[in-house]
This record gives structure tokens, sequence and C-alpha cells, in this order.
């Protein structure tokens, strides 16, 4: 495979050197459409397989994220290994073609139940510590549900600014296949740059 590449990059250079003799300008039109293509290709790959940049559309994860937040998104790790609790995600919504930014707060076979504002999983209080989580009004329409069982394959996805968050509470579990990555770090504004968690 490798003396294949080498004698066609060889092939390759040798009718290069050839245009430049016979006109500089197609030559360098040549060497410009060369690195366009390499560096899209390049670009698309590591998009594709290994992080992308993502920016929050909306207020659900604040405090934690807000309006127009750049983060960097980790395509790898959930190639390896399932998504935990707690993590932000970045996956493809269930309801339209975008992609959403929500904390994992259930995992597939539990029994989620939502009490006065406050998340529990088969029972126990959900809690994050370090998460300033912005809890439900007591007092509104989805403040108290369940208790339901998550699907197998299946998670559970909240914002942190629960009351402002449209979330699995309105359009159901996320399946495994949707989550496609890891929220590892905000970089934008500048102000605002911080490692999540």
């Amino acid at each position: 495979m490798w003396s294949r590449y080498r004698s066609y990059k060889e092939k390759w250079t040798q009718k290069k050197e050839h245009i430049k003799a016979q006109n500089r300008w197609v030559y360098w039109l040549v060497e410009l459409v060369e690195l366009v293509v390499v560096a899209g290709s390049a670009a698309m790959l590591i998009r594709t397989f290994v992080a992308m940049v993502s920016v929050v559309p909306t207020g659900s994860m604040i405090p934690t994220l807000m309006i127009g937040d750049r983060l960097v998104v980790d395509r790898v790790t959930y190639r390896f290994r399932n998504p935990v609790r707690g993590e932000i995600v970045v996956f493809q919504s269930v309801v339209d073609d975008k992609d959403y930014v929500k904390r994992l707060v259930g995992m597939p076979g539990e029994t989620i139940s939502i009490v006065n504002g406050i998340v529990y999983a088969n029972q126990k209080e959900v809690f994050f510590a370090g998460v300033n989580v912005q809890q439900d009004d007591p007092h509104s329409d989805i403040a108290t549900m369940g208790p339901f069982r998550i699907p197998p394959g299946h998670y559970f996805m909240m914002g942190d600014n629960r009351n402002n968050s449209r979330d699995s509470r309105f359009w159901g579990t996320v399946p495994r296949r949707n989550i496609f990555g890891k929220a590892l770090f905000t970089f934008w504004p500048v102000g605002r740059m911080q490692m999540l968690h």
C-alpha cells in the first residue's frame, strides 16, 4: 500500500514540476487547489471523528453555559465508553435535526421521578457536586412527574437551568446512538473559559 502511495506521489510531483516549467500561474493554482483539498479533508475528518466546536444556542444550561458560549466537544471518548451521569453531552435531538447540549441525569434502566423540582433516580436524589443547578419552581407543572423507567439504551437529559430548559421532561429519553460528544471546555468568550464537569 505504501509503495503504491509513494509511486503516486512521485508521479504527481513530476507532473507538478512539468506544469511549473510551462506556466507558473497554473502551477500556483494547482498548489492552491491541492492545499484546499488536503486542508478541507483533514478538517472534515477531525470534525467527524475527533473534536468539534459547538455554540450554545439557548439559556437551558445557565449558569454553567451561557447563550453564545463556544465549547469544544470531544467526539472520541464515547466511541470507547458509554456516557456517565453528570457529564455534559452533545446529541442530536429526537424532535428535530438540531444538536442539543444538556447534562446527563438518568441512565438506562433507571426509574426517574421528580418531586417538587428534585430529581430522583431509583429513589435516590440526583446531586451533582460543584454544579449550580437552577431548580424548578416547586409550583410549576413540571416540578413533579413520574415515576417512569428509562428504556434500555436510552438516557434522560436535563438542562442546568431547569425552569427554562426543554429537555427529556418534554420530549422523552435520548437513544445512545444520538449521543455523539462530550463537552470538554468553553473557550469563548475568553473571560468565561472553563473546563466542564
